[in-house]
């Protein structure tokens, strides 16, 4: 027991890290320079340029046929339908209920300024 106890006051008063040539923290001692940012640390994130374009496009072109198909059926609070015709549309049910998201936003958005417009 009294072993057992001296291991565990040894264990709490260890000496401040030094360079020695064994153990967990062997070696020489350094200050640890700040790690830069990997270009893969950012993929994904979409910077300014490619909304502005993208909402450029958007504009322009406006909604595709199936696009407007799912807006009329969340106009009419028929969602899991329109999740079901977008999973149908997209291929997954990730990309659908991003897309149904998507529309649910627009519609919010034309809203919006139909209210501020009147």
């Amino acid at each position: 027991v009294l072993q057992h106890y001296f291991i565990q006051s040894n264990l709490r008063m260890t000496p401040p890290a030094m360079e020695l040539c064994v153990g967990l923290d062997k070696g020489h001692k350094v200050t640890k320079l700040p790690k830069r940012e990997k270009p893969s640390q950012r993929k994904g994130k979409r910077s300014k340029r490619v909304k502005l374009i993208r909402d450029v496009v958007r504009e322009v072109s406006g909604f595709s046929p199936y696009e407007r198909r799912v807006m009329e059926l969340l106009k009419v609070n028929r969602d899991k339908r329109a999740l079901k015709f977008c999973k149908k549309r997209l291929g997954t049910h990730k990309r659908g209920k991003k897309k149904r998201e998507e529309m649910i936003a627009c519609l919010q958005a034309q809203r919006k300024a139909q209210a501020a417009q009147a």
